[in-house]
């Protein structure tokens, strides 16, 4: 399976993040899958595709030109895809992606995860999304969304579309498994926004 991984290119944050992002692609590359990523050598992108290279993996860095030209490059990916702005980038990563997991991260990867699960929850794909949030810093966010929910912001399958763990074993638990397709019913496309 190919497992596209949002997670931080900041270098201002705590070594825990760090350490999980290893631990994930230690992961991968322990359960045969390849990685597909931001493609920089920094902050958790690097820990996770050097991780999974260490431990047999293949990855796949996608990366935008501006970022080639400021030498943050994973030059040591298996397979390296520069592309020419950030929208081709997550254009590129969806595609060559079969599931999707976020680590903790800015807005970047907040963007990246909104776009992932808006598709999702309007049925246009059906690739598993997993969060994993061991330190609960994404638990504002899902109250957010609960919020929204109730005041009927989003449709009724936004939670039907993502699964959320706390640990590295039950979020490749969650990706692992065959999850169904999400088509909304007329009644839902009529009645209210993604």
């Amino acid at each position: 399976m190919f497992v596209c991984v949002f997670l931080a290119s900041s270098q201002k944050i705590d070594a825990k993040y760090l350490t999980l992002a290893e631990e994930v692609g230690a992961e991968i590359a322990r359960r045969g899958h390849t990685l597909v990523s931001g493609g920089a050598k920094v902050s958790c992108m690097g820990a996770v595709a050097r991780a999974a290279r260490a431990g047999g993996g293949r990855t796949i860095g996608v990366i935008p030109q501006a970022l080639v030209d400021i030498e943050v490059a994973d030059e040591d990916s298996d397979e390296i895809v520069v592309t020419t702005d950030m929208r081709e980038r997550k254009g590129v990563m969806d595609a060559r992606s079969d599931a999707f997991l976020v680590l903790p991260g800015g807005i970047g990867t907040l963007e990246e995860l909104f776009e992932i699960w808006t598709a999702r929850t309007l049925g246009l794909h059906d690739k598993p999304l997993v969060v994993l949030d061991p330190w609960g810093l994404y638990a504002p966010l899902r109250q957010l969304v609960d919020n929204l929910h109730e005041a009927g912001f989003t449709r009724p399958n936004v939670f039907d579309a993502i699964s959320w763990a706390t640990t590295v074993e039950e979020a490749f638990q969650h990706l692992e498994k065959r999850t169904r397709h999400l088509v909304p019913s007329p009644e839902e496309i009529g009645e209210s926004t993604p």
